[in-house]
């Protein structure tokens, strides 16, 4: 893969109204690096001074609860940014991230990204509305808690489908993933999560190949008041 360069960043909404000067103040000193399957990128309460951006692959943000059950707080994929708390507030990381495929990534340095915040209105709105997506799918999982199983899968193979893709499809090709992946995602034991997976392979509402999934029928969805009608 080729260098990062300030004209790459304009294909991100966050960074898209940003000027060149600004985007190259930006990548001043970045580093490029790649992370295999597994690979934890930061860890919950450790410090850093650094912000990361995705520039391929999908990564999950966890924490623990008081028993030890992991819980998947939200995903992210191409575009995105997380270290950015911790370099806003100054404050230990809030969780951890993980690879859930291989990422190759950009290490940023937070003093010219928080600078940037300050002077330009437009980029701390891009950031804002980030901040306002993640919150929205956060609370949608929420409220599915107590939903059955074939709504919580649903919901959790779209939202896969939407972060292993630029422009957002809930039909998108899911990348290989172990289905405790999936599981924990929608918030299912293993064996059920498995058993309501075939289901909507039976049903023709998802398809499989190579080990990758495909929701090829948005209907269940939209009758579950998942997506828009």
């Amino acid at each position: 893969m080729s260098a990062l360069t300030p004209e790459d960043l304009v294909a991100m909404p966050l960074f898209a109204e940003l000027a060149e000067e600004q985007r190259s103040l930006l990548l001043d000193r970045h580093r490029e690096t790649s992370h295999q399957v597994d690979q934890v990128i930061v860890m919950e309460q450790d410090w850093g001074e650094s912000l990361f951006l995705i520039r391929e692959g999908l990564a999950k943000v966890r924490t623990y609860t008081a028993d030890g059950d992991e819980v998947i707080m939200s995903l992210l994929g191409q575009g995105d940014v997380f270290g950015e708390m911790a370099a806003l507030d100054g404050a230990s990381r809030s969780a951890d991230v993980v690879a859930l495929t291989p990422l190759h990534l950009i290490k940023l340095h937070s003093v010219p990204f928080v600078a940037l915040l300050g002077q330009q209105a437009s980029f701390a709105l891009a950031l804002a509305r980030l901040e306002a997506s993640r919150l929205r799918d956060l609370n949608q999982r929420f409220a599915l808690q107590s939903a059955d199983a074939t709504t919580r899968l649903l919901d959790a193979l779209a939202y896969l489908a939407r972060k292993s893709s630029r422009d957002q499809n809930p039909q998108a090709e899911i990348p290989l993933l172990a289905q405790r992946e999936i599981a924990l995602l929608a918030g299912l034991a293993r064996e059920t999560a498995s058993r309501t997976l075939s289901k909507l392979r039976n049903r023709g509402t998802v398809i499989e190949t190579n080990g990758q999934f495909r929701i090829v029928d948005l209907q269940p969805l939209i009758q579950r008041g998942l997506l828009p009608g």
